[in-house]
C-alpha cells in the first residue's frame, strides 16, 4: 500500500464518493474503482466504512454540509437580508452551473438512502430562504411562496446549465445580470422598510 493510501481517511472516500456521483450517478459509487482512483485497496475502505451504503451516506452528510450548511453561515455574515439574497443567488447558482451532484441526486431520489437526505435539505433551503424573505418584511407565507419559487428558479437554472447551457447566458455580467434580475423580480412588492 502507499503512503499516500494508508493516509487515507473516510472523508477522502466520501470526496472520492461525491465525485464519482457527480460523474456517473449513484450506480458510479463502487468500492473497487473508487479504490483504484484512490490508488489504494478495498481494504482501507473497509478500515473506514462498513458497506457501500455507509459511505453513500457519508458522501451524503458532506455535500449537505458544503452544499447547504456551509453556503448558510457564509451568508449569514451579511446584516442586510436583500444583500443576503443577492449572495446567495448568486452563488448557488454559480455553483449549480459547474457541479452535477444535485442533479445526480435528484435522478437518484428513489433510493432509500437518498430521498430522506433530499427532502430534509431541500426543506432546510427553503425554510431559509423564507427566513430571509420574511427578514425583508414579507409576512409568513407570502415569504414562504417566495422561497419555494426561489428554490425552484435554483434547480431551474442549475438543470439547464447542465442539460442545455447554450440556454443561459455566456459572460459573466450577463449571468449576474439575470441573477440580479431574478433576484429584483422575487422582491417585489417588499414592505416597504420603516
Amino acid at each position: 500500500m502507499s503512503q499516500r493510501a494508508s493516509r487515507l481517511t473516510a472523508g477522502d472516500w466520501a470526496d472520492a464518493a461525491l465525485d464519482a456521483l457527480a460523474r456517473g450517478g449513484l450506480a458510479a459509487v463502487a468500492v473497487e474503482p473508487l479504490a483504484a482512483r484512490l490508488n489504494t485497496t478495498k481494504g482501507s475502505f473497509y478500515w473506514h466504512f462498513r458497506n457501500r451504503d455507509a459511505l453513500i451516506e457519508a458522501a451524503l452528510l458532506r455535500w449537505e454540509e458544503r452544499g447547504t450548511t456551509e453556503v448558510i453561515a457564509a451568508i449569514e455574515t451579511e446584516p442586510d437580508p436583500v444583500v443576503k439574497l443577492r449572495r446567495l443567488f448568486a452563488t448557488v447558482i454559480e455553483h449549480g452551473t459547474t457541479h452535477r451532484i444535485e442533479l445526480s441526486l435528484l435522478a437518484s431520489a428513489g433510493h432509500p438512502a437518498v430521498g430522506p437526505v433530499l427532502r430534509r435539505i431541500s426543506e432546510r433551503r427553503v425554510d431559509y430562504v423564507a427566513r430571509l424573505f420574511g427578514e425583508v418584511g414579507f409576512p409568513p407565507g407570502e415569504a414562504r411562496r417566495r422561497a419555494v419559487i426561489g428554490v425552484s428558479v435554483y434547480l431551474g437554472h442549475t438543470q439547464l446549465a447542465n442539460t442545455a447551457p447554450a440556454a443561459l447566458p455566456e459572460s459573466d455580467g450577463e449571468r449576474l445580470a439575470l441573477i440580479s434580475s431574478t433576484v429584483d423580480a422575487l422582491l417585489t412588492g417588499a414592505p416597504a422598510a420603516p
